[in-house]
């Protein structure tokens, strides 16, 4: 068997992983536990903790003490025990504790089996640039044959989208102990890497430089819209079960596969990037993100499964480029505006705010506008989050066209078409 072959069923599983219950984790634990918005979204709050310290920790272990491949394993192993354990759970807090537990074992595998991934690459002689995006883009389709999986198994509703998470985490945990060595290279006299550096806390002190600073504080505002539709897109399409004229349509009937398409999008977006930042440059291409997530909400509140299906279709196609124009253009600033000897620690920054501390506080605002404009009401023996639906989209998407303004103002940047782009996959 070919490595690249072995590295595509790694990064499946890896995707297919989280694809098994983060768009449909919302409308289990809102429509069939009846948690209020507040609660579901601290759920999704739970990437942005781990991704605060995790990863770092995770990469001293594999750097000094634990092989990469070996580490990716027992993450795996031990992230499925957590999420068999939360399956038994009903009540919030012993559901939210195991589901915590799960996220910090998982959130540093998604760096680990890139690690892993690139060792293999080359050791072989092979090209990264070239030969890991062919290999990375399986783990998309995996986390589009997961959410499909879930909806037409009617898992989304029940805990059986745990059993299933669980199920791939148990097999890629065994699985990576099979794949090559990431041999720990011993440090250097006086070069070894310290705590703060690998959380990236060293180069916290880009703050002193203005530009910088605002670069990372809109990161932050930006990084809090990241989990909104994760969170609530499903619940809210599921919405629409409690109204007749809806109830039997396909956006409601298949959510999770209607919400796929951003999926789907995500990886022709990717694409275009490189045309994008050389005609455009980052400060636009960012610009252009944040419009697409303005569109991206606003689409949701004016949409429904009927008529207006061609507006959900048109959001989830936006959120490609929402999703991946901000990441890679704000990774590849990052890179190209610091010093190579903070480089790696000034990305973990550009993680902390975005996935860490922009999650949390937009998993938990959301959370509070979702309670405000909507409450859990039965239907037909069923429970549905209802109520004004719009409004807490349009909120969403306000928030976000404020961040562009005001980003656009602030923020300086002067693009240079000549310069040569190089984007990190």
């Amino acid at each position: 068997m070919s490595i690249k072959f072995r590295l595509i069923i790694m990064n499946f599983l890896q995707y297919f992983i989280w694809g098994s219950w983060l768009i449909s984790l919302g409308s289990y634990v809102g429509n069939a536990l009846h948690f209020d918005g507040v609660q579901i979204g601290s759920f999704f709050a739970t990437m942005g903790i781990a991704s605060l310290f995790m990863p770092g920790i995770m990469g001293i272990i594999a750097d000094r003490w634990i092989e990469a491949q070996k580490l990716l394993g027992i993450s795996h192993i031990l992230g499925a025990g957590f999420l068999i354990a939360a399956s038994f759970q009903t009540e919030y807090i012993p559901l939210y504790t195991c589901m915590l537990l799960s996220v910090m074992f998982y959130m540093p595998t998604i760096s680990l089996s890139n690690t892993v991934a690139y060792n293999a690459l080359e050791e072989k002689g092979l090209d990264i640039v070239k030969d890991f995006p062919p290999i990375r883009v399986w783990g998309t389709v995996g986390f589009i044959c997961a959410m499909w999986a879930v909806d037409f198994t009617g898992f989304k509703l029940s805990a059986a989208q745990l059993y299933l998470a669980a199920g791939a985490a148990l097999m890629l945990g065994l699985y990576a102990f099979t794949l090559p060595r990431c041999k720990i290279v011993p440090a250097v006299a006086g070069e070894q890497k310290t705590l703060v550096d690998s959380l990236g806390l060293k180069a916290f002190a880009l703050f002193k430089e203005k530009r910088m600073a605002i670069f990372f504080i809109f990161s932050m505002l930006l990084g809090a819209a990241l989990q909104i539709t994760n969170s609530f897109g499903d619940l809210f399409l599921s919405s629409f079960s409690a109204i007749p004229e809806y109830a039997n349509s396909f956006g409601v009937k298949h959510s999770v596969v209607l919400l796929s398409i951003s999926q789907m999008s995500e990886t022709l977006f990717i694409l275009a990037i490189p045309f994008f930042l050389k005609k455009f440059g980052i400060k636009r291409v960012m610009l252009i993100s944040m419009f697409a997530w303005v569109l991206r909400f606003a689409l949701f509140g004016l949409g429904d499964p009927g008529p207006g299906l061609w507006m959900l279709i048109l959001s989830m196609i936006v959120y490609g480029m929402a999703f991946d124009f901000f990441n890679i253009s704000g990774s590849l600033f990052v890179e190209q505006n610091t010093n190579p000897s903070i480089r790696a620690s000034a990305q973990g920054v550009f993680m902390i705010m975005t996935n860490g501390i922009g999650a949390v506080v937009g998993s938990y605002g959301a959370g509070m506008v979702v309670n405000h404009f909507t409450e859990i009401k039965e239907f037909s023996g069923q429970f549905f989050r209802v109520g004004d639906w719009p409004a807490a989209w349009y909120i969403f998407a306000g928030y976000a066209l404020v961040v562009a303004i005001v980003f656009a103002i602030i923020f300086k940047y002067k693009h240079n078409p000549q310069e040569e782009i190089k984007v990190n996959h």
